[in-house]
């Protein structure tokens, strides 16, 4: 059967007719696990794990469709639907129990509401005819509050960077995803701290990551990765009233 190298990410994949062949870590379990429940859930957004291969890969179905890039604009309707299958996602493992002494990729963050998918974004989302159908890439999933994983997917798909759309648009489009998500009072009240924090969080991730010697994130270093995603934290805050403003009044 062909192999098809797959692009993207910080890990070599490999496509083997309908399945994917993707290194495993002592997250693995877990990971498996949650897609286990989601599949025993219904949750139809997400792969299907298959156990691992020969060499120790683990196995999972390839999820056809289009994925896009990092900085790809979506529609106000598909960004809609991204939010809500990111509410269904959590829903989904409000019951699901982890295994004994589970490892997470990811550290689990107080207080853990739900499994976070820990990485949403449009390189992990599946689309079909410009509609999100499922979520990819599970390796960052871990414990966390919902906020955590809505931040960060608000910054992917909103674009909440500083050389993007006009802030009125930014905060326009943000306050559409946390309806769309049907974001609790609390979080959005939150939500702007969130997305800082998050930012920061991926730099002391990605800059560690480095120091260890990780072919990838040395590469994202070394190309300034770190430091963009920095300045859009200090874009967040300069414009936080005006994000403020409009996703503190839902819809």
């Amino acid at each position: 059967m062909d192999e098809q190298q797959l692009t993207g990410g910080v890990n070599t994949v490999t496509r083997i007719g309908d399945r994917v062949h993707r290194p495993a870590g002592e997250w693995t379990p877990a990971v498996h696990a949650l897609l286990e429940h989601l599949e025993a859930k219904g949750f139809a957004g997400a792969p299907r794990v298959h156990g691992f291969d020969a060499e120790g890969r683990e196995i999972v179905d390839f999820v056809a469709g289009d994925v896009p890039g990092s900085e790809a604009q979506v529609s106000d309707e598909a960004l809609t639907e991204v939010a809500v299958l990111l509410r269904n996602l959590h829903d989904a493992t409000l019951d699901f129990t982890p295994p004994p002494a589970a490892v997470w990729y990811l550290p689990p963050r107080a207080s853990a509401e739900v499994i976070c998918h820990g990485d949403i974004a449009p390189y992990n989302t599946v689309f079909r005819d410009g509609r999100p159908v499922a979520f990819i890439d599970f390796d960052t999933a871990h414990p966390a509050p919902r906020v955590w994983d809505v931040a960060y997917a608000a910054y992917r798909f909103v674009q909440l960077v500083e050389d993007g759309a006009p802030a009125g648009e930014q905060a326009r489009r943000l306050a559409l995803f946390a309806d769309g998500y049907d974001l609790a009072t609390a979080d959005r009240e939150a939500l702007v701290d969130t997305v800082i924090a998050r930012l920061h969080q991926l730099v002391d991730f990605m800059r560690a990551q480095a120091a260890a010697g990780h072919p990838a994130f040395s590469r994202h270093v070394a190309e300034g990765h770190d430091a963009y995603y920095l300045r859009n934290a200090d874009h967040v805050t300069r414009h936080r009233a005006r994000f403020d403003a409009l996703i503190q009044s839902p819809k």
